[in-house]
């Protein structure tokens, strides 16, 4: 079994095309908040304008209690916000938070921050470890080598959802979200060496990896 899942890495990898990974730019959402929908358009406009972005939508769960639940909210959207809280010490949060590349945190409606901390991130990314996913039902997943160390989390999304909202701070509108994410999985801790995973597809039309650092710097990112 060791020997196939390193064939399966370096085949895969020998695939990766010659291009640095895509920023990831993370926006913690909400149904329910009044404020959201200025920046999920954002981050739809951002999607359809940028190829060397991966926008992903987190719908959190603290808004469920407040009129409206939203309906592609997950604990582990709200618990990852909270980790990136913990990185900048504090406890609170927020939505509309957009956070780019696992580094800087802000207003997910800011479009002129949006795009200088984008153009900052192409311009000096963390890491470009390359990752390597195949398979259908079943992932072959590949990481390459390189510095450091971090932890892998396998995401499955939707590339839109449009949502009636009958109840809350946007009772009777449609909330539109690209790149929804349907979930979550991580898949362990990674030293530096290349390596390979084998996992379950997760829900969601499209999966993402994302190698990420313990200070939450993205060391490696990969979606198709």
């Amino acid at each position: 079994m060791k020997q196939a899942l390193a064939l399966t890495a370096s085949l895969l990898l020998a695939a990766q095309p010659a291009l640095a990974r895509p920023v990831l730019v993370e926006l913690f959402t909400s149904q329910s908040c009044s404020s959201c929908p200025p920046a999920n358009a954002l981050l739809r406009k951002l999607k359809a304008q940028d190829q060397d972005i991966l926008p992903l939508s987190f719908d959190v769960t603290y808004w469920n209690d407040l009129g409206w639940k939203d309906t592609d909210s997950l604990p582990a959207a709200t618990e990852r916000q909270d980790w990136y809280a913990s990185l900048r010490d504090s406890t609170e949060v927020y939505t509309p938070e957009a956070v780019v590349d696992g580094h800087a945190q802000f207003v997910g409606s800011d479009a002129a921050r949006m795009a200088a901390t984008i153009a900052a991130a192409k311009a000096a990314p963390a890491g470009d470890v390359p990752i390597g996913i195949s398979g259908q039902e079943g992932l072959a997943i590949s990481i390459g080598g390189g510095p450091g160390t971090g932890s892998l989390l396998l995401v499955g999304y939707d590339d839109i959802r449009r949502t009636g909202v009958k109840a809350g701070e946007n009772g009777g509108a449609t909330i539109t979200e690209v790149n929804v994410v349907r979930a979550m999985v991580p898949l362990g801790s990674w030293n530096g060496a290349a390596t390979a995973f084998q996992a379950p597809r997760p829900a969601g039309q499209h999966v993402a990896v994302i190698l990420q650092a313990a200070n939450g710097n993205i060391l490696g990112l990969a979606a198709r």
